[in-house]
């Protein structure tokens, strides 16, 4: 049976990210990173609220129903819901005009993995992956083209990760209580044969990995052995991230791009850009906040 989700909200992002679901606020979080805007929407799909910014925003940590944690081109900064204020917290690569962060998310031990990238994405690959926790920042990772798909294991033993151009999903061993890497990356899924590019993921309440595919019109479902269990149709090609919400974590968000997208293309993928939700079968998990 073939599920397809819906458009909830046309919201024309030239390139929506980083959605994750605030269960204290009921409202989704998510990111047009090349208009420096950060929205929050209901679970029917409302603008509650919209933020603009004078920097690239891509990903949003939780610190309470209050404060998030925003990931911007120039490091982590805490941001105040109410007033719009925002603090720094830790320089990320503030020196170098030439990247800017990416797809990023909160471990269950409350480590936030970021990822950096060029801001053109046709250089050379100078981005890389940190961890930030309690204060400590560390580099994970360096070389890296397009960070994507980071997510892990419901237990926090496994992190989720790839460089998109590679169509190979990876995976390592990490300490639960502190999010970092404890052994070396394997391959989880090589997607060279499937649909698209892996861009963003989110895991399940089961382990299951849901990842989205960046020209592929769709979100994969992987099992914890990396085989495909399903396949959410989305009618728009370049489809970002997806994130569980709702008042039982079984709504699945899925925001998309419509940046680089032919006249042709634009006619035949009107709501590109869009946030778009299908209800599923499987709840997924709450967001850990971010451990400060």
């Amino acid at each position: 049976m073939t599920q397809t989700a819906k458009l909830l909200l046309d919201s024309q992002c030239a390139l929506g990210e980083g959605p994750i679901w605030h269960a204290g606020r009921q409202q989704l979080f998510f990111f047009d990173i090349n208009e420096q805007t950060l929205f929050a929407v209901t679970a029917t799909g409302e603008i509650a609220d919209s933020w603009l910014f004078n920097e690239i925003v891509a990903a949003a940590a939780i610190v309470d129903d209050h404060t998030l944690v925003l990931a911007t081109e120039t490091g982590l900064k805490q941001f105040d819901l109410a007033t719009g204020g925002m603090n720094r917290i830790n320089e990320i690569e503030a020196d170098n005009a030439l990247t800017r962060t990416n797809d990023s998310r909160v471990h269950p031990s409350g480590a936030f993995w970021i990822g950096t990238m060029t801001k053109s994405e046709t250089e050379a690959p100078i981005g890389a992956v940190y961890h930030y926790r309690n204060g400590t920042l560390t580099t994970l990772k360096s070389g890296i083209k397009i960070p994507n798909a980071t997510c892990f294991s419901p237990d926090g033993s496994i992190a989720y990760w790839s460089d998109t151009p590679t169509k190979k999903i990876m995976q390592c061993p990490t300490d639960p209580a502190t999010g970092l890497p404890t052994g070396d990356w394997t391959l989880f899924a090589d997607v060279s044969d499937h649909r698209g590019y892996p861009d963003g993921a989110v895991v399940d309440s089961q382990g299951y990995l849901w990842n989205a595919r960046w020209g592929g019109s769709c979100v994969v479902r992987h099992a914890p052995d990396g085989s495909i269990d399903r396949v959410i149709e989305v009618p728009v090609s370049q489809v970002t991230c997806p994130a569980f919400g709702g008042p039982d974590l079984k709504t699945l968000f899925i925001t998309t791009a419509n940046k680089n997208l032919s006249v042709e293309q634009l006619a035949a993928e009107k709501v590109a850009g869009g946030l778009f939700a299908i209800a599923v079968d499987v709840a997924g998990l709450p967001e850990t906040p971010i451990a400060l």
